[in-house]
This record gives structure tokens, sequence and C-alpha cells, in this order.
């Protein structure tokens, strides 16, 4: 696309606008949006009018915007995220119901944990997670998950970078960070205790697409000194149910290698047995 005497192109423009926005700031003014977008006075306020104009963004009566509903409308109109959430959520509404815990899942996007959902309980332990939130692959349960099942690049990628604390557990040393990532794969689970926050521990497990693709981390946040083991099975339970879910085919995403389910559409279902095994019957 065109680019502006400063060398950035309209696209450039547009994502740098759209990126002020975060999960705890979601209403800002225009001379706000510029600021944090680094771009001059007027160039964001004709950039933030047109997409008003288009329905990506809104402005209320005090000249305040926030995202619009035509941009979530486009986001959720074929994204396999949100197809990969609507194959979790029974299952995770069945963790949340017997944990009674804040359970979450999330993919890896731009080397970190992207949470796709998180249900939660009023008496659930401390969590800082939001939805459409991130948080580093080292220092969380499902970063931990998503990460040592990630490409080699990848993990060396991070290996190498900085590894900031978030809390006084976290790992911040690269050969600590590598010897959890291989227990994390022996275990076929993680645990962080502390990591995030000192009063929680973070569970996670690996979900798997057809192909074996590790595509998602199921994880909940329970206190700090609560056992691990109830929580894992239920979680593991979880997992297999979803995974189900997706051979089937009720949810197909094409995930990067991924394979496509061949059973078609709607014709099977598949939910947690009392034992946590999965059963699926056809249905109409």
């Amino acid at each position: 696309m065109a680019n502006s005497p400063s060398g950035d192109s309209v696209t450039d423009r547009l994502l740098r606008v759209l990126e002020t926005f975060t999960p705890t700031r979601t209403v800002q003014t225009a001379s706000e949006i510029g600021r944090r977008a680094g771009l001059p006075s007027s160039t964001a306020h004709r950039v933030v009018g047109e997409l008003v104009e288009a329905g990506l963004l809104e402005r209320d009566d005090d000249r305040h915007v926030r995202v619009g509903m035509r941009l979530w409308e486009l986001a959720t109109r074929s994204s396999r995220a949100l197809r990969l959430r609507q194959a979790a959520l029974p299952a995770m509404e069945r963790v949340q119901s017997r944990v009674h815990e804040h359970t979450q899942l999330a993919i890896l996007e731009q080397d970190e944990a992207l949470f796709l959902e998180r249900l939660s309980s009023p008496d659930a332990t401390s969590n800082i997670t939001r939805v459409a939130g991130r948080l580093p692959l080292h220092a969380s349960s499902s970063g931990l998950v998503l990460l040592a099942f990630a490409e080699p690049e990848l993990q060396e990628r991070i290996l190498a970078g900085p590894l900031p604390a978030s809390a006084r557990a976290t790992i911040t040393d690269a050969a600590a960070l590598r010897r959890k990532l291989a227990e994390v794969r022996r275990l076929d689970h993680a645990v962080a205790p502390g990591y995030i926050e000192d009063v929680a521990t973070g569970i996670a497990v690996p979900v798997r697409d057809d192909a074996g693709t590790v595509i998602a981390a199921l994880s909940v946040v329970v206190p700090r000194d609560a056992p691990v083991e109830p929580p894992l099975r239920e979680l593991r339970a979880a997992a297999r149910s979803i995974h189900a879910v997706l051979r089937a085919g009720k949810t197909p995403i094409e995930w990067e290698g991924a394979t496509r389910a061949d059973v078609p559409l709607g014709t099977m279902t598949t939910a947690l047995d009392d034992e946590g095994a999965t059963q699926s019957k056809e249905t109409p």
C-alpha cells in the first residue's frame, strides 16, 4: 500500500493505531492513540476518523474511541481461534465446575501465550490472565507447554533472549528453563508454582489436533499450596475430550500442521463420562 513521507505504509499506520488498544486500555482519545502509536496528531485523527467511518472503531459522545463491533465481527467470522474455543468450551466448563478455579485456553501467538478463553469462579485464587491477554512463554504453565512442544527454532530464540521475572519463582536462567521444557515433554504437562504470582500455581496440559500437533494449552490456576493431581486429572480428561471433538470434525480447524477430520461435520457428539473418558454417539 502507499507509503507516507515517513516511509510507513497505510497498513502500518492502521495496525499501530489498533495495537494501542489492550485488555486494560479499551477506551482512548484520538490524541492518546496518536501519542501511543507514534503518529503525528493530524495523522492519528485522520486514521481514527477513517476507522470510525468503517465501523472498525467506535466513538462515544465524549469523543472517546473504542474497538468497534465491526472489527469483532470480521475477526470472528472465520477465526481458527474461535473454532478451537468452541470445541474446547464444553470440556472447560466441566473442569471449572469440578475444580472451581480459573480454567483457561491459550495458543502460541508471536512468541507469547495468547488466551482465548478463561472461565472463573467468585472465590477462585488470584489470576492476572484475561481473555485476549498475553503472558510470556517462560513464565506461565500454558506458555511452558506451548514452548516445550514448539519448533526448536522458537525454543532456542526464547532461551537466547531475556527471561524477565514476573514473580520470585519465575525461571530466569536459560539452562534451568531448558531442563524445565524437557520435563514438560516427558511428563506431558507443566506445573508452575509461583511463576506468575507468588500465591498461585498454574497447571497446564497440551491440546492436540488429529495429527498429534500441539495446538493449544489447557490450564487451571490453583492456590500455591493446593494439590496438583486432582485438577491435573480433570485437565487430561478435558484435553482428550477436546481432541475427540476435533477428530470427529464437529469443529474443524485448519491449523498449520493439522489434518482435516474425515468424519462429516455434525455426525458425532463427544462428552466425558463420569470417569473422564470420552464417549461418542451418533446424532441425527
